[in-house]
């Protein structure tokens, strides 16, 4: 996790249809980026329905997902392309 004045960034990759960390923990109320890096040949989509944030990653792709700043709570993810496989949680503490 990199801080630069009130934001926090978390990284996650996409490899074998499955997200790593499968649990990202970060702080509430802090203004969060998630970094995401597709390390598939296939294209994924990060979707957080809780967070109403959506992105297609395309393979050897890294990009940002800006969060926002999240209330405490749990929020669960997922891959649209790979339900069953690529799934998570953002925990805000």
């Amino acid at each position: 996790m990199a801080r630069a004045a009130d934001e926090v960034s978390v990284h996650l990759t996409i490899k074998n249809h499955r997200f790593t960390p499968e649990r990202l923990e970060v702080p509430a109320r802090t203004k969060v980026v998630l970094v995401v890096r597709n390390e598939d040949s296939e294209p994924e989509e990060f979707e957080c329905l809780p967070l109403r944030r959506e992105k297609i990653i395309h393979p050897g792709i890294e990009t940002r997902v800006i969060l926002g700043r999240i209330d405490p709570g749990e929020y669960p993810f997922f891959g649209e392309y790979h339900e069953a496989t690529a799934k998570g949680v953002i925990v805000a503490k």
